[in-house]
């Protein structure tokens, strides 16, 4: 009989919790080793908490090791944004079509979910406060220091790398030669605020992800289970370190952001504001993934991203997936499972990655703009006349399993296709065709003539 290989996943996160499971159904031994104390026994966690939004690449990787019904039961749907205007309006702009959503889930209980779900798989071992000190990629060797101080020594036939943005598995790998790596600090930190429960409900309109879009900077907020709202503002560093007293606060608050004000309650908002300082958000892109057929990195060890896309987990998620699924293809074969990975996704992580950058100037500004409005319309008009044909780009993102390049390329064709249907739509309008426009456009472009002619059009362009 064939010896039981072995794999040590370095890092105990929502993406290291994740592939201990696929790999154990793949019957792996499996070792987590996590720097960390056990999250499902502490009090408190420091570190990130900015609130996930579970979409379909996520909940797909989910479903496959049997945990999607079980983290969705504990989700909130988000069915559109809701945009909180300057003086006061509320105004959605959904997701997509009525049925479609993302889920607010709380990055804590996920995590533990992940973990117990791991434990409880043969041939899953976890250690906790084990921190690597060393490694040799070529051999599968690693050496990790305990809390208490000893050493421990570890030899096995696959490290993964799952430890995060600041890898200690990539920084082994960055001093091979022909390694690609690249990384950015956006000019914006991040500072985390909340809305409490208001007389035991929900303060605000609980489906929806909640959005300030000042131009140049912008505070989203999440619902959470116990009916608060975690609130993250997004803004440049420049603008934090002008804002030094309460009364600073105070005043930049009510400037910009009044209707948020009785929401978090003046008192709590100045305290919160100087608890912790903003935290910086960084994009981080390399290749390959992989070292012989020893080591592999995934998730934000291989793609930290910034968050405004909401995809950082359901892409490390579908990491988890493809992998799962070129081993299933090569048949668990190391040798060639490892360079495959890194041939097939880096170029997906790498689009994902300049989507996000994309997506802020959509959430702290476009959502302002009424060419942007339109523009929603008419997407969401033509994807009605021909679901398989044209379909949003948040939608390719966000509800469907379309690799990440490919949504880019089909996009900017889409483009050209929209922008051609609007200007032939104020063509006709020029010629005295304004009413048949005006119905087409209110009714869905429900007219034959007009949905041939847009058929034909997009048939010529997305060729």
């Amino acid at each position: 009989m064939e010896k039981q290989k072995s794999v040590a996943v370095v890092g105990g996160g929502l993406v290291g919790a994740m592939n201990a499971c696929y790999l154990s159904s793949r019957g792996f031994k499996v070792d987590l080793y996590e720097a960390r104390q056990d999250i499902r026994t502490m009090e408190i966690v420091r570190g990130r908490s900015i609130n996930l939004a579970l979409s379909c690449r996520g909940r797909q990787a989910l479903k496959k090791v049997g945990l999607e019904d079980q983290v969705v039961k504990d989700g909130i749907p988000m069915y559109a944004r809701m945009i909180h205007d300057l003086n006061g309006t509320l105004r959605p702009i959904p997701y997509g079509k009525s049925d479609q959503y993302i889920m607010s889930v709380d990055r804590r209980k996920l995590n533990e979910t992940l973990l117990t779900a791991a434990e409880e798989r043969p041939d899953v071992t976890l250690h906790f406060q084990h921190k690597l000190i060393s490694c040799d990629l070529e051999k599968g060797k690693l050496s990790f220091k305990m809390n208490g101080g000893a050493d421990v020594e570890v030899t096995t036939d696959l490290i993964m790398g799952n430890d995060g943005a600041y890898s200690a598995i990539r920084k082994h790998m960055v001093k091979r030669p022909r390694f690609n790596y690249s990384q950015e600090y956006i000019p914006h930190g991040y500072m985390e605020l909340t809305v409490p429960p208001h007389n035991g409900e929900f303060a605000m309109a609980i489906n929806y992800l909640h959005i300030w879009p000042r131009n140049e900077y912008m505070m989203i907020a999440l619902p959470n289970q116990d009916k608060s709202f975690t609130l993250t503002l997004f803004m440049p560093f420049d603008m934090f370190d002008q804002i030094k007293t309460g009364d600073d606060v105070m005043r930049f608050f009510m400037e910009k952001f009044p209707d948020s004000v009785p929401l978090i309650g003046e008192e709590s908002l100045k305290e919160t504001y100087f608890k912790l300082p903003p935290l910086p958000l960084v994009s981080v892109k390399c290749s390959p993934y992989h070292v012989s057929d020893k080591a592999v990195i995934m998730g934000d060890a291989a793609h930290a991203m910034v968050p405004f896309y909401g995809q950082g987990m359901n892409c490390g998620f579908e990491d988890c997936l493809v992998f799962d699924e070129i081993m299933e293809e090569l048949g668990n074969d190391l040798s060639k499972v490892l360079p495959e990975f890194s041939v097939v996704r880096s170029p997906d992580a790498h689009a994902i990655c300049d989507l996000a950058m994309y997506n802020y100037i959509e959430m702290r500004e476009s959502v302002n703009s009424r060419w942007f409005l339109m523009r929603k319309k008419v997407d969401a008009c033509l994807h009605a006349i021909m679901p398989r044909v044209f379909i949003p780009l948040y939608t390719m993102v966000s509800f469907s399993r379309i690799r990440y390049h490919v949504v880019i390329n089909k996009a900017k064709k889409q483009d050209v296709l929209v922008d051609n249907s609007i200007q032939a739509l104020m063509a006709l309008t020029a010629v005295g065709g304004g009413y048949l426009a005006a119905v087409a456009i209110s009714r869905h472009f429900n007219i034959n003539s007009i949905t041939d002619w847009i058929h034909n059009m997009a048939d010529q362009i997305l060729k």
